[in-house]
Formats: C-alpha cells, sequence, structure tokens
C-alpha cells in the first residue's frame, strides 16, 4: 500500500531485534525501502530487514533504539513527488519542494527550454531524479548540498534565514517592504518591473550566504534584504570606492574619482527615513546662525567704537566677499547644472539653459541698478539750485557732469546712498532667493545624511550672515536706521527656516526627481547665481578695490583684506563638497 506524503504511521521498534541503522535501497510510488545495516550479526535482525520494513526518508522520531522492550514512535513521510516554482539564477536552475529548495545539476538535453516544474520524482541509489514534460529526466540535489551526498543528507535543506514566507507587505512610494515578526524586509528585485505588487510572498528561500528570494503568486521570484542592509553596504562602498556623495533637493548625487555620477537613476519619489522632531529642533539652530552673522557686524559698529573703515571691519566684509563669490559659482552655478542634467527631466534641446539663466539675473540686477541710479541722479540735480531761470541746457549738463565727478572721486563709483541701499536690497534679495532653497534641501535630505548636512548648512548661513550683516551695517544712518538694519538682517535669518518648514510640510510628498521640481529650483537657482554673480563681482569685489577704500590702503590692510578674500572663497568653496 503507497504511503502518500505527509501521512503518518506506527513502527513497533524492538531493542532485540534493531542493532542498526537505515540506508535507503530504492523508491517506488512514494515509498522508500529501507534496509538496516548490521552492527552485530543478529538472525532477529535479518528477519526483520526481510520483511522489508517500509519507513520514510529517515525522519523517524527516533533514530537509535529506546532502552525499553518495545515502543512507539511516529514517522512523518517527505516523499518528494514532484517540484515547482522552478527559477533561474544564472545559467542555474531552482525548483522548490515547500519550503525546501533544490538544485537542478543535470537536464535531459541541452538548449531545451527549462521547465517550470517537474514530476514523477524517484531515486536511483541516494540520487534524486524527476521526469520532465516530455520524459527527460533531471537530477535534483538540496541547495548547499553537492550530488555526492546521500538524501538522508539533503533532504532537510531549509532556507538560510529560517524564513519561509513573508507577510503584511506594504509600499513607501515606490518601495515595497514585508514583515517577519518583528522584522522588516525591503523587496530590493523583482523578475518583472510591471508586475504588481502583492501582499505575501512564500516559497522563501536562499541563494548564497545573505540572499532570501521569495515567490510571487504567479511564480515569479523577488529578492529581499534586511532593513538597513543596503544603507550600510552603500555607504562601505562609497568610503571605499573614494565616491563623494550629497544631497540637493532630495537627490543624491554621487561622483566617483572618475567625475561621473555613480547613483543609479531612479525618477520615482524615494522613501527615506525622516527624524521629524529633530528637523524641527534643527531649525532653531540653523535661525541662531544666521541671527549670529547678519546681526553681528550691525551689532558691531553700533556698540563699539569700530567703524566701517576699520581694518577689523574690513577683514570682515573682503570675507563676506569671498563668500559671495564662491556662493554665486561653486554652490548655485553648480546646482542648477546638477538640475538640469537630471536625467529625468530629458535631454535639454538648449544645452547652455543654466548659462542662459544665470547671465538673465546678471542682465535684470544690473538694469534695476543702472535705471535706479539714473532716477536718483536725475531727481539730485532737479533739486540742485540753478544759476539762473534761464540758464540752458549746456551749462545744466556740465553742472550735472561735475556733480558725477565729485560722486565718483569722493565716493566711488554707484556709491549714492540711496543706490547703496538699492545695491544691499538686490544682494539681501538673491540671498534670500538661495536660502529658502537652502532650507528645503536640508530638510528632504535623509536620516543618512541629514546632521552631517546640517552642519554644513549652519557654518553656509553663519558665513551668507556675515557677507550680508556687513553691506547694512555700512549703510549710512540717514538712509538706514538702526530698526531698519534689523528688519533687513531679520528678514534673512528667517529665510533658511521658512524653506525647512516647507520642506517639513511637503515631506510626505516631495520629490527631488519630479519634472516640474527641477525646472523650478534649477530656474531659481541659475538665476540667484546671476545676481549675487552681479553683486558679489561687481558691487562687492570690484567697487571695494578699485573704487572704494582699498583702492589706496597701506600694504598691512591690503594684505590682511586680499587674505580673507581668499579665505572665504576656499571656505565656502569646501562645503560646497557637501551642500
Amino acid at each position: 500500500m503507497p504511503i502518500a506524503s505527509g501521512q503518518s504511521f506506527n513502527i513497533l521498534w524492538s531493542a532485540d531485534l534493531y542493532h542498526g541503522h537505515r540506508q535507503v535501497l530504492d523508491h517506488h510510488d512514494g515509498i522508500f525501502l529501507v534496509r538496516l545495516l548490521q552492527l552485530e550479526p543478529l538472525d532477529h535482525l535479518q528477519i526483520f530487514a526481510a520483511k522489508a520494513l517500509l519507513i520514510a526518508t529517515g525522519q523517524a522520531s527516533s533514530t537509535s533504539a529506546p532502552s525499553s522492550t518495545t515502543s512507539l514512535s511516529t514517522v512523518t513521510t517527505t516523499a518528494i513527488t514532484s517540484v515547482s516554482g522552478c527559477h533561474n539564477h544564472g545559467a542555474t536552475q531552482f525548483c522548490l519542494a515547500g519550503s525546501y529548495e533544490y538544485k537542478v545539476l543535470t537536464t535531459a538535453s541541452s538548449g531545451q527550454e527549462l521547465p517550470s516544474a517537474y514530476f514523477d520524482c524517484h531515486y536511483h541509489g541516494t540520487s534524486l531524479y524527476c521526469l520532465t514534460g516530455d520524459g527527460g529526466e533531471v537530477e535534483l540535489v538540496a541547495e548547499g548540498a553537492s550530488a555526492e551526498k546521500s538524501h538522508a543528507d539533503t533532504g532537510a535543506a531549509t532556507p538560510a534565514s529560517g524564513i519561509t514566507a513573508v507577510t503584511s507587505c506594504h509600499s513607501h512610494g515606490t518601495t515595497q517592504y514585508c514583515q517577519v515578526g518583528s522584522d522588516r524586509y525591503q523587496v530590493v528585485a523583482t523578475s518583472s518591473g510591471t508586475e504588481a505588487p502583492t501582499s505575501q510572498y512564500t516559497g522563501c528561500h536562499s541563494h548564497g550566504e545573505g540572499e532570501l528570494y521569495c515567490l510571487t503568486p504567479n511564480g515569479s521570484e523577488v529578492q529581499l534584504l534586511a532593513e538597513g542592509a543596503t544603507a550600510s553596504s552603500e555607504e562601505e562602498s562609497l568610503s571605499e570606492d573614494g565616491i563623494n556623495c550629497h544631497f540637493h533637493a532630495g537627490v543624491e548625487h554621487c561622483v566617483g574619482t572618475g567625475g561621473e555620477e555613480s547613483t543609479v537613476v531612479t525618477c520615482e519619489r524615494k522613501h527615506r527615513d525622516y527624524n521629524i522632531p529633530l528637523r524641527i529642533g534643527l531649525i532653531f539652530a540653523i535661525l541662531a546662525s544666521g541671527a549670529i552673522g547678519s546681526f553681528g557686524p550691525i551689532f558691531l559698529t553700533s556698540l563699539t567704537r569700530i567703524n566701517c573703515n576699520h581694518v577689523v571691519f574690513t577683514i570682515l566684509k573682503q570675507f563676506g566677499t569671498g563668500i559671495i563669490v564662491s556662493t554665486a559659482f561653486v554652490h548655485l552655478y553648480t546646482h542648477a547644472t546638477l538640475m538640469f542634467e537630471n536625467e529625468c527631466l530629458g535631454e535639454l534641446s538648449y544645452e547652455a539653459t543654466t548659462s542662459a539663466i544665470i547671465m538673465a539675473g546678471i542682465l535684470l540686477s544690473f538694469a534695476i541698478e543702472y535705471c535706479s541710479r539714473r532716477i536718483l541722479t536725475w531727481r539730485q540735480s532737479e533739486r540742485a539750485p540753478a544759476e539762473s531761470e534761464e540758464g540752458d541746457l549746456a551749462n545744466k549738463s556740465q553742472a550735472r557732469e561735475a556733480l558725477a565727478t565729485v560722486r565718483r572721486r569722493h565716493h566711488g563709483f554707484g556709491s549714492l546712498k540711496e543706490a547703496d541701499k538699492l545695491s544691499v536690497s538686490v544682494l539681501e534679495a538673491g540671498l534670500i532667493f538661495h536660502s529658502v532653497l537652502i532650507g528645503v534641501t536640508l530638510v528632504v535630505a535623509g536620516d543618512s545624511f541629514f546632521l552631517t548636512l546640517f552642519v554644513v548648512i549652519f557654518f553656509h548661513q553663519m558665513f551668507e550672515g556675515v557677507a550680508l550683516g556687513t553691506r547694512i551695517a555700512e549703510l549710512p544712518s540717514s538712509q538706514a536706521s538702526l530698526i531698519l538694519k534689523m528688519i533687513m538682517s531679520a528678514c534673512f535669518t528667517v529665510s533658511t527656516p521658512l524653506g525647512m518648514a516647507i520642506g517639513i510640510g511637503v515631506l510626505s510628498s516631495f520629490n527631488g526627481n519630479n519634472p516640474a521640481t527641477i525646472i523650478a529650483i534649477g530656474t531659481l537657482d541659475a538665476f540667484s547665481a546671476g545676481i549675487l554673480v552681479w553683486v558679489g563681482v561687481v558691487e562687492m569685489w570690484a567697487e571695494d578695490w578699485f573704487h572704494h577704500d582699498l583702492a589706496n590702503a597701506g600694504m598691512v590692510k591690503t594684505g590682511l583684506a586680499f587674505l580673507a578674500l581668499i579665505a572665504g572663497m576656499i571656505l565656502m568653496s569646501l562645503l560646497g563638497k557637501w551642500a
């Protein structure tokens, strides 16, 4: 009578009869014929073996004789009659029998399309063979075993992780996670990109150390990794390979030693871990850094004897000039270029988009300041008393030119007090646009990089605050009262925290690879770069060195100012490695 797989039956063991161990001889219709290898020459044993005792593959609850004369044990058969869920890893095929995995060692004919299941499994000696649909025969061995091992040694193969199924599968964005008890696993690879995710996977098995695979309802295969394994391995590889990574608009840019992007491109929103309470708390830290930088120079000139011509103030001004120039080129220009080169945006029909937008920012800044200066000059000339009521245009034109000449000699080009305030306002506008984007960028970066980026942004905002604060403090009291200076500094101070608050509000839906987001942020970055190029290079750098106090300064003051200028450029450019 055949024994069905999984059927239980009882065997009477006798200490007088059993003094050996079992070995599989043959297999017929799900029944394993077993002989007992004699350890002691007993006639009873020969009689017992002659009865051809039928047992399962060796899955007895007791493999040695009990000490009593008779005892009863229960055996559950694990006879394999078929395998299914067959799939390939490279050129090797694997099949499943329940939760156990078997490797197909040989095939009936090479080049033949491999079937997804094998039937009529049977044994030749100790080796397991199954039939293909066309009658061919293949040999199977439990995963991790060799063909020379007996089935008794390999039949109990189990997944390396002990996991046979994962449940409670759910998605965060485009990434799917599944639960195994209290542990969470990430689905990192699928055989078909178009297959809809399922709520559970079964038939889990391993391929090599640490590689867990499970089957979908339609028989395809997915790979699962314990949460955190991918991140740690990535961090190790990045440090080993010398790859530098930073976040911009929630997008991680990794550049290797060859200078090429190393991140695998995916345009879908990535799920990242976000510590919201930490982000809210650090808003106040960023607020403090901006306040220290922007309010510091104002209090320095208001509460001390240090005036705008003092060497300390000159050093701070030139340090700030270097900060602004580096921000324009290293930070904003580079980030705008990265945004417009994003593969999720597609190939731009006009490759110089970033440079064109920067040029537009420069042109607009110039136009605003030039028109404003012309208007101010016209107003002052109109208020000047005429030499006579019938003065001709020639005399009026000569008077305007003489007035402009005096102003250039005394103040430097473009240093009308109202125009100076306008220049500072344009500078502040460019910094505020940039700072809001910096705040969003900081918040949407994942926890794995957030604290590093926070430290960078902390000093970034402090340095920019110094650059703006020195220019605000330089404004004369007749045109900008202390209260107005405080308001101007406060507007810059709250800009980055405002961006952080916006970022926290959109964390659940923000996708830095969305084409609309790429265009918006890239355009603002490039336009802000143009504004800061004009203000930093023309209004600050050229103005101070060609037409202001440094034009005729002593060697010591000039040398210190030059070192401060270079220091500002170097420090801000260094921060550009991470932000």
